[in-house]
Protein backbone atom coordinates (compact mmCIF):
# COMPACT_ATOMS: atom_id res chain seq x y z
CA UNK A 1 0.00 0.00 0.00
CA UNK A 2 1.67 3.30 -0.95
CA UNK A 3 0.73 5.44 1.75
CA UNK A 4 2.71 8.32 0.08
CA UNK A 5 0.66 8.36 -2.79
CA UNK A 6 -2.70 8.51 -0.72
CA UNK A 7 -1.37 11.39 1.21
CA UNK A 8 -0.49 13.50 -1.55
CA UNK A 9 -3.97 12.98 -3.16
CA UNK A 10 -5.74 14.00 0.07
CA UNK A 11 -5.80 17.67 -0.42
CA UNK A 12 -6.69 17.11 -4.30
CA UNK A 13 -9.59 14.78 -3.43
CA UNK A 14 -10.75 17.18 -0.57
CA UNK A 15 -10.85 20.38 -2.43
CA UNK A 16 -12.70 18.40 -4.88
CA UNK A 17 -15.78 17.70 -2.76
CA UNK A 18 -15.37 21.14 -1.44
CA UNK A 19 -16.15 22.80 -4.63
CA UNK A 20 -19.07 20.25 -5.76
CA UNK A 21 -21.12 22.02 -2.52
CA UNK A 22 -19.91 19.57 0.37
CA UNK A 23 -18.83 21.89 3.96
CA UNK A 24 -15.75 20.91 4.88
CA UNK A 25 -16.61 19.28 8.17
CA UNK A 26 -18.92 16.97 5.84
CA UNK A 27 -16.35 16.47 3.10
CA UNK A 28 -13.07 15.82 5.31
CA UNK A 29 -15.38 12.74 7.09
CA UNK A 30 -16.17 11.90 3.73
CA UNK A 31 -12.42 11.64 2.39
CA UNK A 32 -11.02 9.98 5.62
CA UNK A 33 -13.74 6.88 4.73
CA UNK A 34 -12.34 6.97 1.04
CA UNK A 35 -9.11 6.57 2.25
CA UNK A 36 -9.90 3.54 4.75
CA UNK A 37 -11.67 1.48 2.00
CA UNK A 38 -8.74 2.04 -0.23
CA UNK A 39 -6.18 0.39 2.28
CA UNK A 40 -9.01 -2.21 2.16
CA UNK A 41 -9.38 -2.86 -1.50
CA UNK A 42 -5.96 -1.19 -3.27
CA UNK A 43 -3.68 -4.27 -2.39
CA UNK A 44 -5.86 -6.92 -4.24
CA UNK A 45 -7.92 -4.27 -6.92
CA UNK A 46 -5.35 -1.18 -7.55
CA UNK A 47 -7.29 1.53 -9.50
CA UNK A 48 -6.59 3.02 -12.98
CA UNK A 49 -7.75 6.09 -11.89
CA UNK A 50 -6.30 5.94 -7.74
CA UNK A 51 -7.79 10.57 -7.14
CA UNK A 52 -10.58 9.59 -9.66
CA UNK A 53 -11.42 6.09 -7.42
CA UNK A 54 -11.17 8.44 -4.04
CA UNK A 55 -13.32 11.42 -5.58
CA UNK A 56 -15.99 8.92 -6.23
CA UNK A 57 -16.17 6.85 -3.10
CA UNK A 58 -15.96 9.85 -1.37
CA UNK A 59 -18.69 11.44 -3.19
CA UNK A 60 -20.99 8.40 -2.45
CA UNK A 61 -19.79 8.43 0.96
CA UNK A 62 -20.65 12.18 1.53
CA UNK A 63 -24.00 11.27 0.10
CA UNK A 64 -24.87 8.32 1.89
CA UNK A 65 -24.27 10.67 4.95
CA UNK A 66 -26.46 13.74 3.60
CA UNK A 67 -29.25 11.28 3.15
CA UNK A 68 -28.87 9.92 6.29
CA UNK A 69 -29.38 12.73 8.17
CA UNK A 70 -32.57 13.76 8.76
CA UNK A 71 -31.61 17.51 9.67
CA UNK A 72 -30.13 17.75 6.44
CA UNK A 73 -33.32 17.24 4.38
CA UNK A 74 -33.68 20.32 2.91
CA UNK A 75 -29.68 20.24 1.68
CA UNK A 76 -30.07 16.71 0.45
CA UNK A 77 -32.62 18.55 -2.04
CA UNK A 78 -30.22 20.30 -3.61
CA UNK A 79 -27.28 17.83 -4.30
CA UNK A 80 -26.45 17.45 -7.73
CA UNK A 81 -26.58 13.88 -9.10
CA UNK A 82 -23.75 11.81 -8.68
CA UNK A 83 -21.36 12.76 -11.89
CA UNK A 84 -20.73 9.89 -14.22
CA UNK A 85 -17.26 7.88 -13.25
CA UNK A 86 -14.21 9.56 -14.94
CA UNK A 87 -11.03 11.42 -14.76
CA UNK A 88 -10.92 13.62 -11.69
CA UNK A 89 -10.86 17.24 -12.31
CA UNK A 90 -7.49 19.30 -12.65
CA UNK A 91 -8.35 22.13 -10.94
CA UNK A 92 -6.24 22.56 -8.01
CA UNK A 93 -7.90 23.48 -4.63
CA UNK A 94 -4.62 22.70 -2.48
CA UNK A 95 -3.99 26.56 -1.35
CA UNK A 96 -7.22 27.17 -0.53
CA UNK A 97 -7.40 24.48 1.79
CA UNK A 98 -4.12 25.24 3.71
CA UNK A 99 -5.78 29.15 4.31
CA UNK A 100 -8.83 27.36 5.73
CA UNK A 101 -7.39 25.11 7.62
CA UNK A 102 -4.85 27.85 9.28
CA UNK A 103 -8.04 30.09 9.60
CA UNK A 104 -6.89 32.96 11.80
CA UNK A 105 -10.16 32.10 14.33
CA UNK A 106 -8.65 28.65 14.91
CA UNK A 107 -6.05 28.24 17.62
CA UNK A 108 -3.01 27.14 16.85
CA UNK A 109 -3.06 23.55 18.24
CA UNK A 110 -6.26 23.48 16.79
CA UNK A 111 -5.09 25.05 13.36
CA UNK A 112 -1.47 22.46 13.48
CA UNK A 113 -4.16 19.25 13.73
CA UNK A 114 -6.87 20.03 11.60
CA UNK A 115 -3.63 20.24 8.60
CA UNK A 116 -2.44 17.36 9.69
CA UNK A 117 -5.64 15.77 9.29
CA UNK A 118 -6.98 17.01 6.13
CA UNK A 119 -3.82 17.30 4.06
CA UNK A 120 -1.52 15.20 5.64
CA UNK A 121 -3.72 12.70 5.72
CA UNK A 122 -3.07 11.20 9.20
CA UNK A 123 -5.79 9.66 10.97
CA UNK A 124 -6.63 11.33 14.53
CA UNK A 125 -5.29 8.38 16.58
CA UNK A 126 -1.84 9.07 14.43
CA UNK A 127 -1.99 12.60 15.24
CA UNK A 128 -3.19 12.12 18.84
CA UNK A 129 0.31 9.98 19.39
CA UNK A 130 2.42 12.39 17.57
CA UNK A 131 1.03 14.93 20.38
CA UNK A 132 0.84 12.78 23.38
CA UNK A 133 -2.59 13.20 24.17
CA UNK A 134 -5.73 10.87 24.29
CA UNK A 135 -7.37 9.92 20.88
CA UNK A 136 -10.55 10.87 21.80
CA UNK A 137 -9.13 14.45 23.29
CA UNK A 138 -7.36 15.09 19.49
CA UNK A 139 -11.21 14.21 18.20
CA UNK A 140 -12.84 16.68 20.20
CA UNK A 141 -10.18 19.75 19.11
CA UNK A 142 -10.21 18.21 15.69
CA UNK A 143 -14.44 18.40 15.68
CA UNK A 144 -14.48 21.80 17.28
CA UNK A 145 -11.73 22.93 14.39
CA UNK A 146 -13.77 21.88 11.53
CA UNK A 147 -17.07 23.55 12.82
CA UNK A 148 -15.61 26.54 13.25
CA UNK A 149 -14.85 26.44 9.70
CA UNK A 150 -17.37 24.81 8.15
CA UNK A 151 -19.43 27.90 7.20
CA UNK A 152 -16.19 30.11 6.19
CA UNK A 153 -16.12 30.71 2.24
CA UNK A 154 -13.78 28.46 -0.14
CA UNK A 155 -12.98 31.22 -2.34
CA UNK A 156 -12.08 33.61 0.64
CA UNK A 157 -8.17 34.99 0.27
CA UNK A 158 -6.10 33.81 2.93
CA UNK A 159 -3.33 35.04 4.47
CA UNK A 160 0.23 32.88 3.55
CA UNK A 161 1.96 34.32 7.26
CA UNK A 162 -0.49 32.57 9.13
CA UNK A 163 -0.17 29.12 7.18
CA UNK A 164 3.39 29.51 7.24
CA UNK A 165 3.86 29.96 10.96
CA UNK A 166 1.29 26.42 10.99
CA UNK A 167 3.50 24.29 9.07
CA UNK A 168 6.25 25.95 11.20
CA UNK A 169 5.13 24.71 14.57
CA UNK A 170 4.14 21.34 12.53
CA UNK A 171 8.04 20.95 11.96
CA UNK A 172 9.24 22.11 15.13
CA UNK A 173 7.14 19.28 16.84
CA UNK A 174 9.55 16.65 15.06
CA UNK A 175 9.07 13.03 15.87
CA UNK A 176 7.32 11.05 18.01
CA UNK A 177 4.82 8.02 17.87
CA UNK A 178 5.16 6.24 14.58
CA UNK A 179 4.43 9.91 12.77
CA UNK A 180 7.69 11.86 11.10
CA UNK A 181 6.07 15.22 11.79
CA UNK A 182 8.98 16.87 11.08
CA UNK A 183 9.38 15.28 7.28
CA UNK A 184 5.63 15.72 7.19
CA UNK A 185 5.66 19.06 7.34
CA UNK A 186 9.28 19.36 4.53
CA UNK A 187 6.52 17.76 2.56
CA UNK A 188 3.34 19.96 3.31
CA UNK A 189 6.09 22.97 2.58
CA UNK A 190 7.32 21.65 -0.18
CA UNK A 191 3.58 21.39 -1.97
CA UNK A 192 2.94 24.78 -0.66
CA UNK A 193 5.85 26.49 -1.98
CA UNK A 194 5.44 24.77 -5.20
CA UNK A 195 1.97 26.39 -4.95
CA UNK A 196 2.58 29.52 -4.65
CA UNK A 197 5.33 32.34 -6.13
CA UNK A 198 5.88 33.62 -2.69
CA UNK A 199 9.73 34.03 -1.19
CA UNK A 200 9.08 33.16 2.17
CA UNK A 201 7.60 30.09 1.24
CA UNK A 202 10.84 28.70 0.16
CA UNK A 203 12.65 30.03 2.93
CA UNK A 204 10.64 28.08 5.18
CA UNK A 205 11.02 24.78 2.77
CA UNK A 206 14.86 26.06 2.76
CA UNK A 207 15.00 26.57 6.95
CA UNK A 208 13.36 23.12 7.37
CA UNK A 209 15.68 21.45 5.38
CA UNK A 210 18.95 22.83 6.44
CA UNK A 211 18.01 22.00 9.91
CA UNK A 212 16.17 18.47 9.00
CA UNK A 213 19.43 17.67 7.41
CA UNK A 214 21.05 17.75 11.19
CA UNK A 215 19.00 15.50 12.33
CA UNK A 216 20.93 12.14 12.71
CA UNK A 217 23.64 13.46 14.82
CA UNK A 218 21.68 15.77 17.11
CA UNK A 219 21.42 12.87 19.56
CA UNK A 220 24.12 10.32 20.94
CA UNK A 221 23.56 6.13 20.79
CA UNK A 222 21.99 6.59 24.54
CA UNK A 223 19.44 8.99 23.31
CA UNK A 224 21.07 12.34 24.72
CA UNK A 225 21.28 15.71 23.42
CA UNK A 226 24.50 16.20 21.25
CA UNK A 227 25.18 20.57 20.90
CA UNK A 228 25.73 22.09 17.79
CA UNK A 229 29.17 21.85 18.19
CA UNK A 230 29.81 18.62 18.78
CA UNK A 231 27.94 16.80 16.44
CA UNK A 232 29.52 14.33 13.90
CA UNK A 233 29.10 16.61 10.43
CA UNK A 234 29.62 13.47 8.63
CA UNK A 235 26.76 12.38 9.66
CA UNK A 236 24.68 15.57 8.13
CA UNK A 237 22.23 14.94 5.38
CA UNK A 238 24.30 17.01 2.39
CA UNK A 239 21.84 16.15 -0.12
CA UNK A 240 19.50 18.45 2.41
CA UNK A 241 21.97 21.16 2.35
CA UNK A 242 22.70 21.98 -0.89
CA UNK A 243 18.88 21.19 -2.05
CA UNK A 244 18.53 23.85 0.78
CA UNK A 245 20.78 26.46 -0.10
CA UNK A 246 19.68 26.20 -3.34
CA UNK A 247 15.84 27.19 -2.63
CA UNK A 248 17.44 29.90 -0.23
CA UNK A 249 19.91 31.18 -2.72
CA UNK A 250 16.85 31.57 -5.20
CA UNK A 251 14.57 33.62 -2.42
CA UNK A 252 17.11 35.78 -1.63
CA UNK A 253 17.90 36.58 -4.90
CA UNK A 254 13.70 38.02 -5.18
CA UNK A 255 14.82 41.18 -2.53
CA UNK A 256 11.67 40.45 -0.53
CA UNK A 257 13.38 39.27 2.70
CA UNK A 258 11.27 37.51 5.87
CA UNK A 259 12.10 35.98 9.11
CA UNK A 260 12.31 32.29 7.06
CA UNK A 261 14.69 33.48 4.99
CA UNK A 262 16.67 35.03 7.67
CA UNK A 263 16.98 32.48 10.17
CA UNK A 264 17.28 29.42 6.65
CA UNK A 265 20.78 32.17 6.24
CA UNK A 266 21.62 31.70 9.70
CA UNK A 267 21.18 28.05 9.24
CA UNK A 268 23.08 27.74 6.07
CA UNK A 269 25.91 29.45 7.78
CA UNK A 270 26.16 26.32 9.97
CA UNK A 271 25.93 23.76 7.48
CA UNK A 272 28.54 25.50 5.48
CA UNK A 273 31.18 25.67 8.27
CA UNK A 274 33.59 22.77 8.11
CA UNK A 275 34.24 22.54 11.55
CA UNK A 276 32.36 24.33 14.39
CA UNK A 277 35.73 26.59 14.88
CA UNK A 278 35.17 27.76 11.46
CA UNK A 279 32.05 29.30 11.51
CA UNK A 280 30.99 32.43 10.63
CA UNK A 281 29.73 33.92 13.42
CA UNK A 282 30.30 37.67 12.41
CA UNK A 283 27.74 37.14 9.75
CA UNK A 284 25.85 35.01 11.97
CA UNK A 285 24.92 38.39 14.12
CA UNK A 286 24.38 40.01 10.58
CA UNK A 287 21.48 38.02 10.09
CA UNK A 288 19.99 37.79 13.84
CA UNK A 289 20.60 41.85 13.44
CA UNK A 290 18.09 41.54 10.22
CA UNK A 291 15.89 39.02 12.13
CA UNK A 292 15.52 40.98 15.13
CA UNK A 293 14.40 44.17 12.51
CA UNK A 294 11.89 41.61 11.19
CA UNK A 295 10.53 40.22 14.45
CA UNK A 296 11.61 42.25 17.22
CA UNK A 297 11.85 38.85 19.07
CA UNK A 298 12.73 38.69 22.59
CA UNK A 299 13.92 35.14 21.58
CA UNK A 300 15.68 36.00 18.63
CA UNK A 301 17.47 38.75 20.57
CA UNK A 302 18.51 36.12 23.24
CA UNK A 303 20.03 33.68 20.55
CA UNK A 304 21.95 36.80 18.89
CA UNK A 305 23.46 37.54 22.76
CA UNK A 306 25.09 33.80 22.23
CA UNK A 307 26.34 35.03 18.75
CA UNK A 308 27.57 38.09 19.70
CA UNK A 309 29.46 35.71 22.83
CA UNK A 310 31.03 33.98 19.76
CA UNK A 311 32.03 36.15 17.66
CA UNK A 312 33.23 39.23 19.99
CA UNK A 313 33.79 37.17 23.10
CA UNK A 314 31.70 35.53 26.34
CA UNK A 315 31.76 38.86 27.70
CA UNK A 316 30.18 40.80 24.78
CA UNK A 317 27.62 37.69 24.63
CA UNK A 318 26.88 38.37 28.62
CA UNK A 319 26.58 42.12 28.18
CA UNK A 320 24.10 41.63 25.81
CA UNK A 321 22.19 38.93 27.49
CA UNK A 322 21.91 41.35 30.58
CA UNK A 323 19.72 43.68 28.31
CA UNK A 324 17.04 40.93 28.30
CA UNK A 325 14.28 39.75 29.93
CA UNK A 326 15.87 36.88 32.39
CA UNK A 327 12.28 35.36 32.53
CA UNK A 328 13.12 34.42 28.66
CA UNK A 329 12.57 30.34 28.02
CA UNK A 330 16.59 29.69 27.72
CA UNK A 331 17.91 32.48 29.41
CA UNK A 332 19.85 30.69 31.98
CA UNK A 333 21.01 27.86 29.95
CA UNK A 334 22.54 31.08 27.56
CA UNK A 335 24.29 32.65 30.71
CA UNK A 336 25.57 29.38 32.17
CA UNK A 337 27.03 28.64 28.52
CA UNK A 338 28.32 32.03 28.48
CA UNK A 339 30.38 32.09 31.29
CA UNK A 340 31.19 28.43 30.86
CA UNK A 341 33.02 30.23 28.00
CA UNK A 342 34.29 33.57 30.16
CA UNK A 343 36.40 30.94 32.56
CA UNK A 344 33.50 30.53 35.68
CA UNK A 345 32.95 27.16 35.78
CA UNK A 346 31.21 27.86 39.49
CA UNK A 347 28.68 30.48 37.92
CA UNK A 348 28.60 28.05 34.81
CA UNK A 349 27.34 25.22 37.11
CA UNK A 350 25.33 26.46 39.60
CA UNK A 351 23.31 28.06 36.34
CA UNK A 352 23.34 24.81 34.52
CA UNK A 353 21.31 23.50 37.21
CA UNK A 354 19.29 26.15 37.45
CA UNK A 355 17.85 26.05 34.05
CA UNK A 356 17.71 21.90 34.15
CA UNK A 357 14.52 22.59 36.59
CA UNK A 358 12.94 25.27 33.92
CA UNK A 359 13.86 22.67 31.06
CA UNK A 360 10.69 22.60 28.51
CA UNK A 361 11.48 18.59 27.88
CA UNK A 362 13.27 15.76 28.98
CA UNK A 363 16.01 15.61 26.96
CA UNK A 364 17.06 18.94 27.62
CA UNK A 365 16.59 18.87 31.19
CA UNK A 366 18.92 15.59 31.37
CA UNK A 367 21.71 17.51 28.33
CA UNK A 368 21.76 20.41 31.38
CA UNK A 369 21.54 18.52 34.37
CA UNK A 370 25.27 16.63 32.45
CA UNK A 371 26.29 19.91 31.64
CA UNK A 372 26.13 20.98 35.57
CA UNK A 373 27.53 17.78 36.71
CA UNK A 374 30.65 17.73 34.23
CA UNK A 375 31.38 21.00 35.54
CA UNK A 376 31.16 20.05 39.66
CA UNK A 377 32.73 16.79 39.06
CA UNK A 378 35.75 19.63 37.47
CA UNK A 379 35.53 21.84 40.62
CA UNK A 380 35.66 19.01 42.77
CA UNK A 381 39.31 18.05 41.38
Amino acid sequence: MDDALLRSLTPGVLGILVRRGADFAAAEDAVQDALIEAVRVWPTDPPRDPKGWLVTVAWRRFLDTARADAARRRREDRIDEEPAPGPAPTVDDTLQLYFLCAHPSLTPASAVALTLRALGGLTTRQIAQAYLVPEATMAQRISRAKRTVAGVRFDRPGDVATVLRVLYLVFNEGYSGDVDLAAEAIRLTRQLAAAIDHPEAAGLLALMLLHHARRAARTAPDGSLVPLAGQDRGRWDTAAIAEGIEILQAALARDRLGEFQAQAAIAALHADAPTAEETDWVQIVEWYDELTRLTDSPVVRLNRAVAVGEADGPRAGLAALATLDASLPRHTAAAAYLHERDGDPATAARLYAEAAHKAPNLAERDHLTRQAARLNTHLRR
